[in-house]
């Protein structure tokens, strides 16, 4: 009987403590009493489930709400339609959108580092013709080896050329140091009687200093500033010997899809018995200025002028470029007047080619 009353006495305290198992504890203290291990876990969980839920509708209350221009408490999401730039893959955006500051790593968001080839120049690939050959420099080797046959009218010229940064931000100053090397070579491939030489070759690497400007003239903007120094030769020996040293400074300015680069040079003077070209000023000029124009659909208009005006001599190069696949172009190429390669420097010269252009 003592046990039976005891078992009574308890009825109303498990009644007790299973209603506070299953109702919600507001503390630690309402979770201690009960006895079994399992109610008394499950209790500490509600308890940590509830006090988590208070702590994230307090911060909701409190954070301020992001008003979107229709009136709602948050901004549409952003779509194609909408906004364009959405879709847009960023990569993408870089390769078809070229601007100076992307060429140039001029802005903090081109930034690429250090030792990473980059496009320099043009790399391209055509077919030439011309309609007067400079055969003049090659005809005492062409008799000593007793080849008849002259200097093909046509032939392949292609153009190599990379750049790379070796420094950036020189000293903690907005000052890059690149490394460049650019190389052409005119192959008279078909000229199967000369066995088909390589007619002429040029190699010209050099050493830039870069800094961005942001320069407002006449609408368009100045946006760098290039200091270097550049050497170019044919790597040959004798009388076919052609070379060159020189400083220079070039701005570059752009304007919508406009870019235009301005450069000035001087010749660093050697020594009159160990120059092969001493008047290459006289047909090369003291600067050029260059251009390239960015149609729509990915077509490209180049431009090149040299002019000296002194002598009046010169040249003009015109280009254009349009998409083929990828960084593919067609490519289409005419070029008049003095130093198309280095052995021409002085020989006047007109010839116009086509074939295709890579461009990153």
């Amino acid at each position: 009987m003592v046990l039976a009353r005891s078992t009574l006495s308890l009825i109303p305290f498990l009644f007790s403590a299973s209603a506070l198992a299953q109702s919600q504890p507001q503390s630690m203290a309402d979770c201690t009493p009960l006895l079994d291990n399992v109610q008394r876990l499950a209790c500490f969980d509600r308890l940590a489930a509830a006090q988590s839920g208070r702590a994230e509708a307090v911060a909701a209350a409190a954070a301020p709400a992001a008003v979107a221009p229709s009136g709602s408490a948050f901004p549409p999401p952003r779509s194609a339609e909408a906004d364009p730039a959405a879709s847009i893959d960023p990569t993408v955006e870089a390769a078809n959108g070229y601007t100076m500051s992307s060429h140039w790593e001029l802005d903090p968001k081109d930034k690429r580092g250090t030792f990473i080839f980059r496009p320099h120049r043009p790399n391209y690939l055509i077919a030439t013709g011309t309609y007067r050959p400079n055969d003049q420099p090659y005809l005492p080797f062409r008799e000593a080896a007793g080849i008849d046959k002259g200097l093909s009218k046509g032939e392949l010229a292609f153009q190599l050329g990379f750049k790379m940064k070796v420094v950036e931000t020189l000293f903690e100053k907005p000052v890059d140091v690149w490394f460049g090397y650019t190389q052409n070579s005119f192959w008279q491939a078909t000229n199967d009687e000369a066995s088909s030489p390589f007619r002429e070759t040029n190699y010209a690497p050099e050493v830039m200093v870069v800094t961005p400007l942001n320069v407002g003239i006449l609408g368009a903007n100045l946006r760098f500033l290039n200091l270097g120094f550049v050497h170019q030769s044919n790597g040959q020996s004798s009388t076919l010997s052609r070379s060159w040293n020189r400083f220079y400074a070039q701005v570059g300015l752009e304007r919508g899809p406009l870019s235009v680069t301005a450069r000035v040079w001087k010749r660093v003077n050697e020594a009159l018995e160990d120059d092969n070209n001493p008047d290459i000023i006289d047909y090369l000029g003291r600067g050029e200025l260059s251009g390239t124009w960015r149609l729509d659909g990915g077509h490209e208009v180049s431009a090149l002028l040299r002019h000296n005006f002194h002598t009046h001599k010169g040249a003009t190069q015109l280009g254009w470029a349009f998409p083929v696949a990828g960084p593919l172009k067609g490519y289409l190429h005419w070029f008049s007047g003095y130093g198309q390669s280095m052995i021409d420097y002085n020989y006047f010269q007109r010839s116009i080619g086509a074939g295709v252009m890579v461009k990153y």
